[in-house]
Order: structure tokens, then C-alpha cells, then sequence
């Protein structure tokens, strides 16, 4: 049976595409709320995991961190900032194709995957290189 398309529904649902940085369900929460007091955090929680599970958004899975939610749904991949915990979006053209390369390597039918890439974004690069000149 199909969710039904509730206005809190849509409420989180714009909070997440208004916000367009992988946020967190925190941050949604903090979002909504700042503008409808009256949506509860489980709530949030609730529809964003629902939201997700029906495809509507995507779900990004972080190492040792808390889930980020992408309002983007088609393949992509991405990359985190091993600093200040920032999400973006990457694309590698290289990778297109990637399920159907596992699946004819192992006979498997593949029905999804994850990829994300850690590393140190331009942001906390230039805060280094401004750290080691003053110290310098």
C-alpha cells in the first residue's frame, strides 16, 4: 500500500531538498522544526527512514558516523571529509557499469551497492595550509 502524502510527509520532504548537504535526521529535525514546531523528532525519523526505504530518497550510510539522507535518487557516489564529517556528491564516469561487472564475476544478481570515498575536503585543506603558515 502506498504512503500516503501526508503535509509533514511533505513538510521533511522540502526540509531535506531545501537543504541539499546530505544532512542528518538531526538536521532535518532542527530544519522542520525551526519552521513547524509543532513536527516531533520521532516523526522526522520515522518518515525520513520510510522516505528511504520506498526510494523516494536516498539513504548514504557513513562509516562510524550517523546516516546522511540525499534528496538525489539516481546513481552516484560519495565523498567524505574525514575532518569536519561534509558529504558531497562525486561522480566517477570509470564506475558506470559497476553492478553488471560484480554480477558477471560472481554470478550474483545484484540488487544495489555502496561506495564511499574518504578524504580531507578543500575547505579543511586550506585551514591546514593557513595553520602551518601561521606556525611557520
Amino acid at each position: 500500500m502506498p504512503a500516503r502524502n501526508t503535509v509533514q510527509r511533505q513538510i521533511i520532504a522540502d526540509a531535506l531538498c531545501q537543504l541539499a548537504n546530505h544532512p542528518t535526521a538531526d538536521e532535518v529535525y532542527e530544519a522542520v522544526h525551526a519552521e513547524h514546531p509543532s513536527v516531533g523528532r520521532a516523526t522526522v525519523y520515522r518518515t525520513l527512514g520510510r522516505l528511504a526505504d520506498e526510494g523516494a530518497i536516498g539513504r548514504v550510510r557513513i562509516n562510524n558516523g550517523a546516516d546522511r539522507f540525499d534528496h538525489q535518487t539516481f546513481a552516484h557516489y560519495h565523498v567524505r571529509c574525514v575532518r569536519c564529517g561534509r558529504v558531497d556528491d562525486v561522480m566517477v564516469a570509470e564506475l558506470r557499469g559497476i553492478d553488471d561487472a560484480a554480477a558477471a564475476a560472481s554470478g550474483y544478481r545484484i540488487s544495489g551497492h555502496s561506495l564511499q570515498f574518504d578524504g580531507i575536503c578543500p575547505a579543511c585543506q586550506a585551514a591546514e595550509k593557513n595553520d602551518e603558515a601561521s606556525t611557520a
